[in-house]
């Protein structure tokens, strides 16, 4: 029995042994070169996991999405050219892509002598371009196929003694319109108002349809890439019938414009801001309020829950005018 036992150890020994010359007088090649043909196989497998878990995107997909987001800012004729430069490269039809588009109003209270504004539209932070305001002249609004130089050019105008109408005809004409066909100054709309409530507005006639604006008595309502005629129709309405600060006007009036189907692609951000001299919070500061939502579902409902905030409170400037 110890000789059985014996044998099988010295068996399994020189199988041990016989195996281990075996990869000695093959250069060590055999082993690595399995390692390697197993290591390609499982390569592809552990690059796709974490793609199609969503954590690390290829440098491809980065790309493209990337690209799509470019796109999607650029103007009409300028987005048509590059969609259908992308379908040659596909080979497949590209997705439809949106243009900028807004709705917004300007506003005055004789009560108070505060002027403001407001706006909603499916962009990101839409207020960091359209809304400009000076405690000492005025407030202006510039969008749709947007120069956003026309809201500096505005204020400034009015400084200067110019009436709404004629500042509105005056930035127009003077526009070299440097991108014709890109950006267009046939697309432009933007509206002025000054310190008594006297306002002027333009709306290009190749601004995205459904584009206009109406008249109130205080207010003038505009916009583009709407649903129709009665978004800004609301806008007015609202603004005239509602009570309260201007504040609240002027989100009644966004409310009354989304009502009315407001922008066709949906909602995402709003702005809104009122000045009136030395009449904003603390020391000589001429903003009564500036609130913006840049990026939200329901930014209009957001806007409005902050000035209702506000107006629980209604912080006052030291100045004793505005107490």
């Amino acid at each position: 029995m110890l000789r059985g036992a014996s044998l099988k150890c010295e068996v399994r020994r020189l199988i041990a042994a016989a195996i281990a010359l075996l990869v000695l007088f093959a250069g060590g090649r055999g082993f690595p070169a399995f390692a390697r043909a197993r290591s390609t196989r499982a390569t592809p497998r552990l690059a796709e996991a974490p793609a199609a878990r969503g954590r690390q995107p290829s440098v491809a997909a980065t790309q493209a999405s990337a690209a799509e987001r470019l796109t999607r800012s650029l103007p009409p004729s300028l987005k048509q050219r590059r969609t259908a430069e992308a379908s040659a490269e596909t080979g497949r039809p590209s997705d439809p892509l949106w243009d900028t588009g807004t709705f917004s109003i300007l506003g005055y209270d004789p009560a108070t002598g505060e002027v403001g504004g407001a706006v909603q539209s499916r962009v990101f932070s839409v207020g960091n371009g359209v809304l400009w305001a000076d405690a000492s002249v005025g407030v202006a609004a510039t969008q749709a196929i947007v120069d956003v130089g026309y809201g500096p050019q505005a204020l400034e105008l009015l400084r200067s003694g110019l009436a709404p109408e004629a500042i509105v005809k005056q930035i127009w004409e003077r526009d070299p319109d440097p991108l014709p066909d890109d950006w267009t100054k046939q697309g432009r709309q933007f509206a002025v108002m000054n310190l008594k409530g006297e306002y002027a507005a333009f709306t290009g006639p190749k601004a995205t349809e459904w584009a206009g604006h109406k008249s109130g008595k205080y207010a003038t309502a505009q916009g583009n890439i709407l649903a129709g005629p009665a978004v800004v129709n609301n806008m007015i309405d609202a603004f005239e019938q509602t009570a309260g600060h201007l504040s609240q006007r002027l989100v009644a009036a966004l409310e009354g414009g989304q009502a009315g189907g407001g922008d066709k692609r949906g909602q995402q951000s709003a702005a809104l801001v009122i000045v009136k001299r030395n009449c904003g919070v603390w020391l000589h500061n001429d903003t009564v309020l500036r609130l913006q939502v840049d990026d939200s579902e329901a930014p209009i409902a957001e806007l409005k829950r902050l000035v209702e905030k506000w107006n629980t409170r209604k912080p006052r400037s030291v100045t004793p005018e505005c107490k």
